[in-house]
Parts: structure tokens; sequence; C-alpha cells
């Protein structure tokens, strides 16, 4: 049924039409939202780091039970970087190569940090990890970058690892914005097609400016007050949303106050618009997951509208007295990817129809 051109919403949640004698099932939003374009990329709201193998083998067991339907709420990073004792980077980097292949690594979603492009440790660090691991290498991040040309440089370095190696895997790469020269060409740096997130790391950032930024800019409420560090978060979130990828938040040094581990998320959510955020303890997960999951009441409304949609096809339709068409169809469904990677209940409709066959997380499909 239509008026004025429109589809009405369906009395009911049936997808399939008969058609020739047949039944045609409606195009899911993967594949009608995003036609001549990339999805913007599913990933978990929160991001853990740890160093060592007994921090690591933990954060593993907690990502095992914190899921939603086989769907883990966290990804976790191993790091070569904070997580080396100087000298022992080549060590460093084989265990974590062995945990990414180990059965603890139930989700593929376990990355790694390598050392920045003038440590002269990065290029053995990357073929020990990518050409041991790298089949179920979650992402890559890169810290310290000064420009658009060092990022540039480890990714050529990992595709002609990967290439070594025979690995048709992609390996999406994370971009530390903590340097003035990063965040500078930080619109350069998210343009780069195998980007997937803008990282700003603030406690890096603050030391570059060489006393100009006070340390009380290194934590709330200055981190979210001083001018130069609200320049630089929304710079690098904006960067990052304007090429579609995902902005990702500074830690909270405090790991005992949960409260502010949750207000930090909020705000950093909120009022500057990243989608993810790091964690140095594990108890400051579940707070800064909580403090990023969408209201209820909006995954309420996207799927009532998802729902309208595919049963019209993803043709437009108006509910309530509003027109929706694609583009409001694309913040709903990445609004519902959300949901479900927080942990969200989603209503029956939104995942009968919707994720019942869905891919795991980190797959932008």
């Amino acid at each position: 049924m239509t008026h004025n051109g429109l589809a009405q919403p369906a009395s009911s949640l049936h997808f399939r039409e008969e058609e020739a004698g047949g039944r045609r099932a409606a195009p899911p939003p993967s594949e009608v939202l995003y036609a001549g374009g990339r999805p913007f990329p599913a990933l978990a709201a929160c991001e853990h780091y740890a160093g060592s193998e007994k921090h690591l083998r933990k954060a593993l067991e907690l990502q095992n039970s914190l899921q939603n339907a086989g769907v883990p709420l966290f990804d976790v990073t191993a790091d070569c970087e904070d997580g080396a004792p100087v000298g022992g980077e080549r060590e460093q980097a084989a265990l974590i190569a062995a945990l990414i292949n180990s059965s603890d690594n139930r989700f593929d979603r376990l990355g790694a940090r390598i050392h920045d492009a003038r440590h002269p440790a990065w290029r053995d660090e990357l073929e020990i990890i990518v050409g041991n691991a790298g089949w179920s290498l979650a992402y890559l991040v890169l810290p310290k970058a000064e420009c658009a040309a060092d990022v540039a440089e480890q990714i050529a370095a990992l595709a002609a690892c990967r290439a070594r190696h025979h690995i048709t895997h992609e390996i999406p790469v994370h971009v530390l914005i903590e340097t003035p020269g990063a965040l500078h060409e930080a619109w350069q740096i998210a343009a780069l097609p195998e980007v997937e997130t803008l990282d700003f790391g603030l406690l890096d950032y603050v030391s570059a400016h060489h006393g100009a930024i006070p340390a009380y800019a290194m934590h709330a409420p200055g981190q979210f007050e001083h001018p130069l560090i609200i320049r630089a978060k929304c710079e690098t979130a904006t960067a990052a949303l304007a090429h579609g990828k995902v902005p990702t938040h500074n830690v909270t040094t405090d790991f005992r106050d949960l409260k502010e581990v949750a207000a930090d998320a909020r705000r950093a959510r909120h009022e500057f618009g990243f989608l993810r955020m790091w964690s140095i303890h594990p108890d400051q997960i579940e707070p800064i997951i909580a403090a990023m999951r969408p209201n209820f009441a909006e995954v309420g409304v996207a799927t009532d509208i998802l729902c309208a949609a595919a049963a019209a096809d993803w043709g437009p339709i108006q509910v309530d007295g509003r027109l929706h068409d694609r583009a409001s169809y694309r913040y709903y469904w990445e609004l519902l990817q959300r949901a479900r990677l927080t942990g969200t209940p989603l209503p029956r409709a939104a995942r009968e129809h919707f994720f019942d066959h869905a891919p795991t997380q980190g797959d932008s499909s």
C-alpha cells in the first residue's frame, strides 16, 4: 500500500513476496545501503590493551565471557610498543603471534600494536606477527606517526609482507594520532583505504608539546576543556568520520575510579563523536561499553523503520508522518549494529530479520 508515492509500513514483518511461483527475499541492508561505497566498519565500542602474556590471556578469557550471541563486546590489542622490554621486541612479537594462533583467540578479534616507523624493531615485529599469524590478525595498530608518509610506508610494508606469505586476508590498519604532525595530516591519513580507525593518543600528544599543555590536560576534566586538546579531538573525530573510519578515544588513566571511566566515555561519545575507546584495565571495559551503548528507545525506532523499509524493498517510506529513505536507513542500520556490539538487547524482529545469519564482528558487510 502506498500514499503520495511512499510505501506504508507493513502490518506484518514478512520480507518475502510471491514472484513467478517462487519466493524472493528482500535484499539485506549490507547489499542495498552502501551501493558504490564501503560500509562503515562495525567494531566493538571498547579496545583493551595488554602487554604481558598473563594479562593478554586474562583479557582473552574475559572476551570469551563478554559476548552477545557469539559476538565479543570488546577487542583485545597485544602491545609490542609499551609491552615489550627494550631489546626483547622479537620475543614479544613471537609471543603475540603465538597468542593470535592459539585457541584462546576464539573470535579472531586480537590485534597488535607494533613500533613506529622510526623504531629499528618495527619491520621485524611486522614480519614475525604477520608472517606467522596474519590469517587471524584482526588489525594492526601504528603509533607515533609524524605524517601521512609514515603511515603509507608501514602500510606498504604490511602489503609486501602479506604478499610474501600469500595472505589474502585483509588486515585493517588503526592509526594513532598522537603528534602535531599526524594531527596536521589526519585527513590524508584517514583517506588511506587500508585505515579502519583513527585513535587519539592523549598522553603522547600532550608530551609532544614540551610543557605548553599542562599535565592536568592528561585527565578529566582538563582533557575535555583545554582548547588545544578539544581541537585535536574534534579534528581526529571529524577526519575519521568524514572518510568512513571509526574514531577511537584515548584511555582514562585512573583505573580505580570507574565512575570517571564511565563519565569520560560518555563525554567522548556524546560531545566529541568518538565511537570506540581504549581500556588499560579489565575493570574499565564494562563501564566503557555501557557508556557507548545506544539508547534502547532508539533501537526500537531503528527496528521499526528498518523492518518497514525492508518490507518496501528499501524504497522510500513514511513512518509517523516522517519521510525515510536510504540516508536515514544507513543511520539506523549502523545504530542497530552498534547496539549489537555493545550488548544492547535487540527486539525480536531485529534479531530475526537482520542478525540471524549476520557475519561476525569486524566483517563490515
